[in-house]
């Protein structure tokens, strides 16, 4: 027994219009000729071996939450977000610890068992190999800002 899905086209003119997210945190310039400075916890990364997007940051979130959940100090960090990507500074001496490009970068994701958790995919350009970094803040609304303003210098870095 094969059935067929019947998929209805809608006449352009009954499209949905294109919206773009209205709620953005910042003003594009603070993207371009600034930055969005975060405090977070670096939980750690993980290589990534097999890519499946948002499934890789959730296994990666559970794997490192519960790595770090009897760690006494986990290291604090400024995550300096523009639209040419992401610099983690140490929180005690301003130093840059890493930086990812913005194209190098994918599927920021909170974790579903854990709000406070959030996670993005990088990519190693001189080994090809795939990253999760995973954070964590002590307010979920942050949290939320920040996959927003990660979001949102996608969109000025693309746009």
């Amino acid at each position: 027994d094969r059935r067929e899905s019947k998929l209805t086209l809608r006449p352009p003119s009954l499209a949905a219009p294109y919206a773009p997210v209205q709620n953005w945190q910042h003003q594009p310039e603070k993207l371009i000729f600034e930055s969005c400075g975060y405090e977070a916890n670096y939980l750690g990364s993980m290589l990534i071996k097999d890519l499946r997007g948002t499934e890789s940051t959730q296994d990666a979130c559970a794997k490192m939450r519960k790595s770090t959940e009897h760690m006494k100090k986990i290291p604090t960090i400024i995550l300096s977000i523009t639209y040419k990507g992401v610099k983690f500074i140490d929180a005690s001496n301003k130093n840059v610890i890493a930086e990812h490009e913005i194209r190098n970068i994918s599927c920021a994701a909170q974790d579903p068992e854990d709000l406070c958790t959030f996670a993005y995919i990088t990519k190693d350009l001189q080994t090809s190999h795939h990253y999760c970094h995973v954070f964590s803040t002590v307010d979920v609304n942050l949290t939320y800002e920040i996959i927003l303003t990660l979001g949102q210098a996608f969109e000025v870095a693309y746009q």
